[in-house]
């Protein structure tokens, strides 16, 4: 049946939920494009054999293949779409290093278009603040106090605040430091928020 492949991509999509990310289906990506390719084939050759000797019979069959042409290209620029929002919303959530089990997901365009984004998002927030600079990849959601008291689930070294102490983080010890500057770290899951 026409279509059936284009639309398994968009409802492997919709299986997900919308932070995660599913394996770049190659595979699929290229059955679709073969598909397009016999369908596109099959209708110059009708046309040509239409307008040669006049056969309006066939209009019929090349009007259906032409339009499971543009469902299927509609079908695959969804898929590409959707996985570059979810792709930018990654960036967001973990920062400019993504976890090697996110990266595994991806293809090499897309990893090569989350790089391109992560710079362009670095230069904008460079320009910000009067040529100092401002994350504004930083609380996403209002604080309510600008310390917080987090605890370390992994080593992660030394770890250097704004008034120049130096913190080691190693696994299980707790630190009550500054909301913004330990987000990032909660979010990639070297630290946790410890709720009193």
């Amino acid at each position: 049946m026409f279509c059936e492949k284009a639309l398994e991509l968009i409802r492997e999509l919709h299986r997900m939920n919308d932070g995660q990310l599913p394996t770049f289906n190659e595979d699929g990506l290229r059955q679709v494009l073969q598909e397009m390719e016999a369908l596109y084939e099959q209708n110059q050759n009708d046309v040509n054999e239409a307008k040669s000797e006049g056969r309006t019979d066939l209009i019929p069959s090349i009007k259906l293949r032409h339009c499971c042409l543009l469902r299927n290209q509609r079908c695959l620029t969804a898929y590409l779409y959707d996985r570059l929002l979810r792709i930018r919303a990654l960036r967001w959530e973990y920062g400019s290093v993504l976890p090697a089990n996110v990266r595994f997901q991806m293809c090499a365009e897309e990893l090569q278009w989350f790089s391109q984004y992560k710079k362009s998002l670095a230069i904008f927030m460079r320009s910000l603040g009067g040529g100092e600079g401002l994350d504004i990849t930083q609380d996403m959601k209002p604080p309510k106090s600008l310390y917080i008291e987090v605890r370390c689930l992994k080593d992660h070294g030394e770890f250097e605040i704004d008034d120049g102490t130096v913190i080691l983080l190693k696994k299980n010890s707790q630190h009550f430091l500054p909301r913004w500057k330990c987000e990032q770290l909660i979010r990639q899951g070297v630290l946790e928020h410890v709720m009193s």
